[in-house]
């Protein structure tokens, strides 16, 4: 059986109220049935029988309380016995990020910061409102992040990727972990020509890992075939020392299960070795965002 340490899942609470955005579903009820509670309980059963969960990351998942997440979270981490650290919600632009963070930090599993960045031509696929990247205090944010011994987890599409590695250079100290392999979004060979050519403009910078994950957010529909150029891609650019698989779990629940997920990732690294198959599994995910045990 397979042992994982899972860097990108989502734990939340519907009685904390500060998730909003699960209690009602969308237009067209497409995340319906996510739009409840998902606790810890729930994920450690999704792959009990086919595969070993021996340590999980909690990415930030939009809560309109930052802190009252990361508290949260530190009580479930309490609770099992489960390795588990979160990467919190904060805003890198606002004047008051040292004080987020101070107060992020009086809690034993924090481990960074996450600030969704994503904007797209189409409004309909951009995340923000702005463009939080071009602005000088997200530099700085970023460079505090380092000056902290914290990491940021970095989503954004392909286009915005050169200027997330002009951002990477100027705080080379701050390790960023970029999400959902850089989210091909565009499906045309246009996009794909332009999405390797930025993967590989983002793994120029020694600061940068890569989270293979978030299959299903780009392509509900995909097939152990369809996934392996993005996988081989991605390790291609980055190499299997500065990257790690992961699940997106809930999210990708609503297209694929657990096991189906962490099934492709084993059939597509078959033929590697068991030292680069031990770092894509867990072995990276352990090391960069620092898990216990």
């Amino acid at each position: 059986m397979i042992k994982i340490v899972d860097p990108h899942i989502h734990l939340w609470d519907l009685w904390t109220r500060i998730y909003p955005h699960f209690e009602t579903p969308g237009p067209g009820g497409a995340n319906a049935a996510i739009c409840r509670s998902y606790m810890i309980e729930e994920y450690l059963e999704e792959g009990r029988d086919a595969f070993e969960i021996v340590g999980a990351v909690h990415v930030e998942a939009f809560p309109t309380d930052p802190i009252k997440e990361t508290e949260t979270l530190q009580n479930v981490a309490d609770a099992n016995p489960l390795p588990l650290v979160i990467v919190g919600n904060g805003d890198l632009t606002a004047t008051d990020f040292p004080d987020l963070l101070d107060r992020h930090q009086e809690h034993a599993i924090f481990r960074g910061i996450r600030q969704v960045v994503n904007m797209h031509p189409d409004p309909k696929r951009s995340y923000v409102t702005r463009d939080l990247m071009a602005e000088p205090q997200f530099l700085e944010g970023l460079r505090e992040l380092g000056r902290r011994g914290l990491s940021f987890d970095l989503q954004l599409y392909p286009h915005q990727m050169e200027q997330a590695a002009q951002l990477a250079a100027a705080a080379p100290d701050t390790l960023i972990i970029l999400n959902h392999a850089g989210m091909w979004a565009d499906r045309d060979l246009t996009g794909w020509q332009h999405w390797k050519a930025g993967m590989r403009t983002l793994a120029a910078q020694p600061n940068i890992v890569a989270k293979i994950s978030g299959l299903a957010m780009l392509d509900n529909h995909w097939t152990i075939d369809s996934i392996r150029p993005l996988v081989f891609e991605s390790l291609e650019a980055f190499g299997t020392e500065r990257a790690m698989f992961a699940s997106n779990f809930p999210v990708d629940k609503l297209h694929r299960d657990f096991v189906s997920v962490w099934q492709a990732f084993d059939v597509v690294t078959r033929a590697f070795s068991e030292t680069e198959r031990a770092g894509l599994f867990r072995d990276n995910a352990r090391k960069y965002y620092r898990l216990p045990g």
